[in-house]
């Protein structure tokens, strides 16, 4: 019957091993006969000169009634023992933990990729590095960001790229001059943007028509694990309108400036953070939602098509109806797409990329 042996603190195997040979009245030479294994084997591993390999491990459960694992177990758990107590507390580990800690703090890699830190072998140099940039005394205080996003002492990954991303976005537009924000100004000119999404070069107007209205504009390429589409929020009164261009699309940039415009236009003083994929579900969201979808297409006059013409949309009709609204076809197909009326792959040659027209206005 195997016995089941549990040392009560961490011990060497070889003393261990020494106790069960004189609890046997057993000799190293005895054990070693009957192991088929050299005396000077038994002997180094008593001596803890010789570790207690995996195959050593299964002869000793054999011979002494034991099992594999106490004997592996008892080896790792001696040598982890004895490397703590030569490394623990040492620079190296030290260096290791606040690395550890600083790649916690914030996305560091990407941050060095997109240039927005500098890369360092020091840790001291790289945690100044981000310091700098999040405008903060230390590793662990909270940034000062216009945007409240979740706090917790322990943030997840996705809550850490989206600080850093919005304080990406914070650095770039704060060098925009801009005249004062008027509500009512904003809401005289939304028949003017909308006017300009008849056209795909349009797209490029956009921002300088935002910032003659006294709001921020800028693109910053979303970060990993943050999957955001736009964002609305205010620096000092003044509104600031951001997009990642995650989808490069017409539709994509359309529906996503509109709900942040609504969030503008409605008097929402909140800041926003906005996946289009996953929306919350909350009434300033639902509202910001609801007038992008109504500014973009008219309701009423789309439900029309859809019922006399569904589930057969010809190029020729989608190209009337678009014209009609004075929008690019590539919205009404984006609108078709996300209503299930018209499978992904139909149309899909009205879906044009606009992230090159907006190349001036993006920040890495």
């Amino acid at each position: 019957m195997t016995q089941t042996l549990v040392p009560a603190r961490v011990s060497p195997p070889g003393r261990i091993l020494n106790r069960e040979l004189e609890a046997r009245g057993w000799t190293q030479k005895d054990l070693a006969e009957i192991m088929g294994r050299p005396h000077q084997t038994i002997n180094g591993i008593i001596n803890g000169n010789k570790q207690i390999t995996p195959e050593t491990a299964i002869e000793l459960a054999e011979a002494l009634g034991t099992s594999a694992e106490f004997w592996t177990n008892l080896e790792a758990k001696y040598r982890l023992h004895l490397a703590q107590k030569e490394v623990s507390g040492s620079p190296e580990t030290r260096e290791i933990s606040r690395r550890s800690r600083l790649y916690s703090f914030a996305p560091v890699a990407e941050m060095i990729k997109r240039g927005w830190i500098q890369a360092a072998d020091s840790i001291d140099v790289l945690e100044q590095e981000v310091c700098r940039f999040f405008e903060i005394d230390q590793i662990g205080d909270v940034p000062n960001l216009a945007v409240n996003c979740r706090q917790s002492e322990n943030r997840d990954p996705e809550i850490q790229a989206q600080l850093a991303w919005m304080k990406r976005v914070e650095i770039v537009v704060r060098d925009q001059k801009l005249p004062t924000f008027d509500r009512a100004k904003l809401e005289a000119a939304i028949p003017e943007i909308l006017a300009l999404s008849s056209k795909a070069e349009n797209v490029a107007l956009v921002p300088d028509k935002l910032l003659s209205l006294g709001i921020h504009f800028a693109v910053v390429p979303h970060l990993g694990k943050t999957y955001l589409d736009g964002a609305a929020f205010y620096i000092e009164s003044r509104p600031v309108i951001a997009l990642t261009l995650r989808y490069k699309r017409i539709d994509n940039f359309w529906f996503t400036l509109m709900h942040e415009l609504g969030h503008i236009f409605a008097g929402h003083k909140g800041s926003y953070l906005d996946n289009m994929d996953n929306l919350e579900v909350n009434q300033e969201e639902t509202e910001a939602n609801q007038l992008a979808t109504n500014w973009l297409l008219n309701s009423h006059e789309l439900s029309i098509l859809v019922k006399t013409t569904a589930p057969y949309f010809s190029v020729e009709k989608i190209q009337k109806f678009a014209l009609d609204q004075n929008r690019h076809p590539g919205i009404l197909v984006g609108r078709l797409q996300k209503d299930k009326e018209i499978p992904y792959k139909n149309h899909t040659k009205f879906l044009v990329p606009v992230n090159k027209l907006l190349t001036p206005w993006v920040f890495n």
